[in-house]
């Protein structure tokens, strides 16, 4: 099996901010930069901001493996591993 990116390298895959491959930002700064929050959030609240605003749901206060599945429309899936499987 292989493993699956860092949680680094997805947030900012998600956030366009890799460069040639590597991620720019720290995981928190691309969580911001991909959630486009006004004021900088800790990676947790700027996903969970995302998913509210994406969702027009009251923020749901998933913790950080819960939030990243339900992004990635999975169930128990590890933090990098669902990252990883989030599509945009």
């Amino acid at each position: 099996m292989t493993t699956p990116p860092s949680l680094q390298y997805s947030m900012n895959r998600l956030a366009g901010t890799l460069l040639n491959g590597v991620p720019t930002l720290d995981t928190q700064g691309a969580a911001n930069v991909w959630a486009a929050t006004k004021t900088p959030l800790d990676t947790v609240g700027a996903l969970n901001y995302l998913y509210a605003k994406r969702n027009s749901v009251a923020n749901p206060y998933l913790e950080l493996q819960g939030i990243l599945n339900k992004f990635a429309g999975t169930y128990g899936l590890g933090e990098n591993l669902a990252a990883a499987s989030i599509a945009s």
